[in-house]
């Protein structure tokens, strides 16, 4: 058998062979990270409270943190689905390293294991389209998609790598000739990604609409609506049913509560019902399509007018101080080139593939199958003018396309008769079909480089952030502690101390606390912090936070504060020499 016709019949067994190899390598290169417990956003941070309390004994349905806010707390809205596998691989390694080192390596393998589906899916999906041997292309370009991989990294353990490798999935049943299996895949990676987050809901609906489109075009596309209507409904209730906490039975907007279950179990309903009824005439089909659609908006404008703005549902003021200033939520032309334009170009260049693709294609069901993948590498890139956390998506959409291309034009530069043209414009082609070429202009061009205060900003927060840095806040008791909101998250991880707030919008009347108190009186601040019990009070010179506050409140505490003004309430405590962290005494 020759080598095409192996990776022809065994592609799933060397895929996922080349998905140990590069997680082998990752977790080679990313020790140092395991080591330090190098949680580098709240998020994860959070994740890993999560699932200690889970495996300390709090309730399966009880989502509630009661170490930020205390003694309260809030609720974080996320699933448990995320949390099984790092509570399966702690749990599982225990025995062998002993719990501290089987936290690390849970918390390092963890972002691994989907990567796995996302690779699988990306090969799926040009197998189909491109050719059965063009999976390995298509792994090596996923390689090359900067803003994904970050999602798949150790200590990555939020729950977006899990969505992405569901969107993957998505689209591999989307172009699955297979119309049952497709139409489940979709189905199922469509509800398990809304039982993850409503992050990814544009994308449910993108490909909802994507199904219902082929279905008005050609009727034995019915079928694939049918089980995909049948999955999205089954697989939501089981998902909120299973998986979410007791606090999203309520009528919220940010989650898999009853809000959007009715929406899936009532859209899956209307497509099974237009599946069944199935007219032989198109434009018949067109308009009942239509209809079902502005039925189920009617309808949940009507149950839920609540949800038809921002899904956070916060105050006016946290909306303003806090909520639009999140950086990765701000549309993409608002960041700096040098780092947009690496996150911009190989969606373009994904576009440009598939609908490339999409014109050579030869027979009309291949073109039918590359329609969908368009419409939905235009539809991500499009996204990235909405937000700029569409990135990872959008990036990981654009492999296909992106393969496509390459499969194309690096053959055509191999049939020049000049060597060095063969030999360069291969490499040539490669830079540019990945999008490569991105990262190399803004790293030799003076473009946009950050500037002096930028760069000491980002060493404070870095710093501030390590563990040994945390770590020497244990030497006092157990305690409250009153610090930035974004120290929060990651204080409560690596101390016993609890704190008031995180970056969560549940915990919308805590920040604004925090940031009350630093940007008013010192005397407000010491009620403020009084009110909450906090009896230490943690700040981290120059960390991007504690900017803010200097800047919108220019003579308050924490501006005071900075400026070396002592204070009889508060009693400066001592760390070990060289911690960038400051602490006092709140009397």
């Amino acid at each position: 058998m020759s080598l095409a016709e192996e990776a022809e019949r065994h592609w799933v067994r060397l895929t996922l062979l080349a998905w140990a190899l590069v997680a082998v390598s990752i977790l080679w290169s990313r020790y140092g990270s395991i080591y330090w417990l190098a949680l580098g956003d709240t998020d994860d941070n959070m994740r890993l409270m999560q699932v200690r309390a889970l495996l300390n004994g709090q309730r399966w349905f009880d989502l509630r943190n009661h170490r930020l806010n205390p003694p309260v707390g809030f609720d974080i809205h996320w699933s448990r689905l995320v949390d099984l596998p790092i509570a399966g691989l702690i749990l599982a390694l225990r025995p062998i390293v002993g719990p501290v080192w089987a936290e690390r390596w849970a918390c390092g393998i963890a972002p691994l294991l989907p990567l796995s589906l996302a690779m699988l899916g990306v090969g799926a999906t040009v197998r189909r389209l491109v050719s059965p041997v063009a999976w390995p292309a298509a792994i090596l370009f996923l390689m090359c998609c900067p803003a994904t991989l970050m999602m798949f990294m150790p200590e990555r353990i939020d729950h977006h790598g899990w969505q992405l490798a569901m969107l993957s999935l998505t689209v591999a049943g989307l172009c699955d000739p297979a119309r049952r299996r497709g139409g489940a895949l979709v189905g199922i990676a469509s509800a398990a990604s809304l039982t993850i987050g409503l992050e990814m809901l544009p994308y449910a609906a993108m490909a909802g609409g994507i199904l219902a489109l082929r279905w008005v075009w050609d009727r034995a596309e019915a079928v694939r609506l049918e089980v995909y209507a049948l999955t999205l409904s089954a697989g939501s209730a089981i998902g909120y049913a299973g998986f979410q906490g007791w606090d999203s039975s309520v009528l919220r907007c940010d989650a898999l509560t009853p809000v959007w279950l009715t929406a899936m179990i009532l859209a899956g309903g209307f497509l099974f019902l237009l599946a069944r009824l199935d007219p032989a005439s198109r434009a018949l089909r067109l308009a009942l399509a239509v209809a079902a659609g502005a039925i189920v908006a009617a309808a949940f404008a009507h149950a839920f007018p609540q949800c038809l703005g921002r899904p956070e549902q916060v105050s006016p003021e946290l909306e303003r101080n806090w909520l639009n200033n999140v950086r990765e939520a701000k549309p993409i032309y608002r960041h700096p080139f040098r780092a947009a334009f690496p996150i911009v170009a190989l969606p373009v260049v994904g576009v440009i593939g598939a609908a490339f693709a999409t014109w050579r294609a030869r027979g009309a069901a291949l073109r039918t199958a590359w329609v969908p993948v368009l419409l939905f590498d235009t539809f991500a890139a499009l996204m990235l003018l909405w937000q700029a956390r569409a990135g990872p998506a959008a990036q990981l959409l654009a492999v296909p396309g992106v393969t496509a291309l390459a499969w194309w034009l690096i053959p055509w530069v191999q049939r020049r008769t000049s060597v060095a043209v063969r030999v360069l414009g291969t490499a040539v082609a490669f830079l540019l079909v990945s999008g490569l070429f991105a990262g190399l202009i803004v790293r030799w061009l003076p473009i946009d480089r950050p500037k002096a205060f930028i760069r000491r900003v980002d060493h404070a927060t870095g710093l501030c952030l390590t563990r040994p840095a945390l770590e020497a806040l244990n030497r006092y008791p157990a305690q409250t502690v009153f610090t930035f909101i974004d120290l929060g998250p990651r204080l409560v991880t690596i101390t016993h101390h609890d704190a008031v707030a995180g970056p969560y919008h549940r915990n919308g009347p805590a920040i604004l606390d925090v940031q009350h108190a630093f940007s008013r009186s010192p005397a407000e601040a010491r009620a403020i912090m009084r009110r909450h019990g906090a009896t230490l009070l943690l700040v981290c010179p120059d960390m991007a936070e504690s900017t803010n506050y200097r800047a919108r409140a220019p003579g308050g505490f924490y501006d005071q504060l900075a400026h070396g003004r002592r204070f009889s309430w508060l009693r400066q405590l001592p760390l070990v020499r060289g911690d960038p962290l400051r602490v006092w005494r709140i009397d």
